[in-house]
């Protein structure tokens, strides 16, 4: 996948706790590696923004291995049930377990190898699931830790998907990303992926963007970028980013769900006025990562559109009857067609052997409109609608209106036909956002309920977990 050894001596990696390995130093770490497992199979990978964790992907990836990425802080029963579902040959982990999770390896498993503070261990399972050819890569949807089921990523769907990013980010050699994202979701692995492709270098962090040890590690080591999903993009608002001093900085993605256009607008205006780049864009684990982006330079014309497909890829619009749209401004679901969608989903180790199911065309489940100049706006989930009184009420709009109207609180809303949920973290928000909806929508005040709950439940992407927020509504 990386041609590692074409870069030599340039620095690939420069981790927050003081580890730095150049491209050379990654590429041998990778074969010593790789020459533990002993050849291709499935393996587990624990991840965390660490070096360790990196190299595992990264040999895996490069020597024929398998990989099924996972949070390191994955609920340990929902751990207990993919190993058996799955039944790899090793887990690749971090070394300094907590005690229940070392009993859990130790158990089911034999440590034959260690480097960078992971440990690779052998399993029990005396036999494995054969593999398809193509298979590469196992990732959950959007980080979720709730569902057996994975992303089938086959090596040409990352090559073709990688290659991509790197023409329209016009990456190279002398860039350095930091990471904002966890290694297991699809986003934060196609930062790793595109900048290790052109030889940048990329600086290892598990601290949040919400720590000041973050921030002193991206100034001293001169971050030029970062991604960040709307979720970061809300917490960096509120924590005055635009005030920061970052020389360094040269460009931001987005990616994740839709910014509000305010803002969408907000970022854009502070990256053209300080001679920076903010670049939308727009993707699912199910086409490898990508498939839209904004071009920066119509970032704040076109605020509120994900833009256009990346190089290789088309977008659809596809009506209720099946047919495609070609008239601007009518909306329908988005269709991508490219090289990165990807082979399918598995549920077990038995889906493993399985071939393309999807033959480069993927509904998307979006709802999306074009305009005349050819831009992408997605409107809503095809799910994420409910019917109030006989009324078509799109939720992701209303957590718009919302967070617009109270200064991008923290808000969710979902429910069931003629009973609308609206969770908000502040009571003191409860009542005035209950009002405002009822004002916006028109519609009768019985059909709607606010919460307040403790927090929003998000997955480790930043993604409001919706089936979440259920038991508050059984609740109730």
């Amino acid at each position: 996948m990386w041609n590692l050894s074409e870069h030599g001596g340039k620095i690939a990696v420069i981790s927050e706790t003081g580890t730095l390995l150049s491209y050379k130093e990654l590429d041998d770490r990778g074969h010593e590696l790789a020459e533990a497992v002993g050849g291709r199979c499935l393996i587990f990978i624990m991840c965390r923004n660490e070096v360790g964790s990196l190299l595992g992907y990264i040999s895996a990836i490069n020597n024929n291995i398998v990989p099924l990425m996972l949070n390191d802080k994955v609920d340990i029963s929902f751990l207990v049930d993919l190993l058996n579902k799955y039944k790899p040959e090793y887990v690749w982990a971090p070394a300094d377990e907590a005690k229940e999770r070392k009993r859990l390896y130790n158990a089911k498993c034999t440590a034959v190898f260690d480097m960078y503070g992971y440990a690779l261990y052998k399993t029990d399972f005396t036999e494995g699931f054969p593999l398809n050819d193509k298979l590469a890569l196992l990732l959950t949807t959007s980080g979720s830790t709730g569902s057996p089921k994975f992303v089938r990523q086959s090596y040409a769907n990352i090559r073709s998907n990688t290659e991509a990013i790197v023409n329209y980010l016009k990456l190279d050699d002398s860039g350095r990303a930091i990471t904002t994202l966890p290694m297991n979701y699809t986003y934060g692995l196609s930062i790793i992926n595109s900048h290790l492709m052109v030889g940048s270098t990329l600086l290892i962090t598990d601290k949040s963007i919400t720590q000041r040890e973050f921030w002193n590690f991206f100034r001293e080591n001169e971050a030029e970028s970062f991604g960040g999903v709307p979720f970061t993009y809300e917490c960096l608002d509120r924590m005055r980013f635009q005030r920061m001093d970052l020389p360094s900085l040269k460009f931001m993605t987005q990616a994740g769900g839709k910014l509000t256009p305010e803002l969408h607008e907000k970022f854009a205006s502070y990256a053209a006025e300080n001679n920076k780049q903010f670049i939308v864009m727009y993707g699912q684990c199910e086409a490898t990562a990508r498939m839209g982006y904004l071009p920066p330079e119509r970032s704040l014309q076109k605020k509120g559109s994900m833009g256009i497909a990346i190089p290789g890829g088309k977008f659809h619009i596809k009506d209720v009857d099946g047919k495609y749209i070609t008239e601007p401004d009518k909306t329908g679901e988005l269709v991508y067609e490219g090289d990165n969608v990807t082979l399918g989903y598995a549920e077990s180790g038995a889906d493993l052997i399985k071939d393309d199911e999807r033959h480069g065309l993927l509904e998307t489940g979006d709802m999306a409109r074009v305009d005349s100049d050819g831009y992408y706006y997605i409107v809503g989930r095809k799910k994420r609608f409910l019917k109030i009184y006989g009324n078509r009420v799109n939720l992701d709009e209303i957590d718009r209106l919302i967070k617009t109207e109270f200064n991008n609180i923290d808000v969710a809303s979902t429910g069931i036909d003629d009973h609308m949920y609206i969770f908000v973290t502040d009571e003191k928000y409860e009542a005035p956002v209950r009002e405002f909806v009822i004002r916006k929508t028109g519609l009768n005040q019985a059909a709607f309920k606010s919460l307040t709950i403790n927090e929003i439940p998000k997955n480790d992407a930043g993604k409001i977990l919706y089936k979440e927020l259920s038991k508050y509504m059984e609740n109730k």
